[in-house]
């Protein structure tokens, strides 16, 4: 695909939401099933049932997905489909490219061995590695708007309204 191709592909989606703003929001939802036998949650993703369990350094077996796993692939997978995408939009040849990510997490928290330890993600590193001979300035914008547009990055560095709840069935 190229740009002329892309611009005409999403001109009407642009269009559409120009005209109704209100069409450009859409709920994305995500569902699991916890029960059965060990500490899983079993995902529903659309192409496959996909079965997360504890990390390693948590007491897992590793044979389940790790959720903080899963959240470096998500980061990967959307920042790599965004700057293919930036790429075309604005004629940056890519012969080749990977993106990886990594994290730092300490699972004291995670376990509740240190109370003053952070659950969660305390660093995370997105890196791209391109093979191209576009000029310097070209792949400068093409980092600037891959990351201004990658929807998973926005919101791990922006940190979303969050709300939790517990109902009884």
């Amino acid at each position: 695909m190229d740009a002329a191709e892309l611009r005409a592909m999403q001109a009407p989606i642009k269009e559409r939401y120009k005209a109704d703003p209100s069409a450009a929001v859409i709920t994305l939802k995500a569902k699991g099933e916890v029960g059965g036998e060990g500490l899983t949650c079993k995902l529903e993703t659309g192409r496959a049932l996909a079965v997360a369990g504890l990390h390693p350094a948590t007491g897992g077996s590793g044979l389940e997905l790790c959720s903080g796993d899963m959240l470096l692939e998500a980061l990967v997978a959307c920042a790599g489909v965004t700057l293919k995408s930036v790429a075309t939009a604005v004629e940056v040849p890519l012969k080749s490219g990977r993106v990886l990510a990594e994290g730092d997490l300490d699972f004291r928290g995670t376990l509740g061995v240190d109370k003053e330890a952070p659950v969660g993600f305390q660093e995370i590193r997105l890196r791209f590695e391109v093979d191209t001979d576009a000029p310097q300035d070209k792949l400068d914008l093409l980092l600037k708007l891959t990351e201004r547009y990658c929807v998973v990055y926005q919101t791990i560095k922006n940190g979303p309204k969050v709300s939790v709840s517990l109902k009884r069935v």
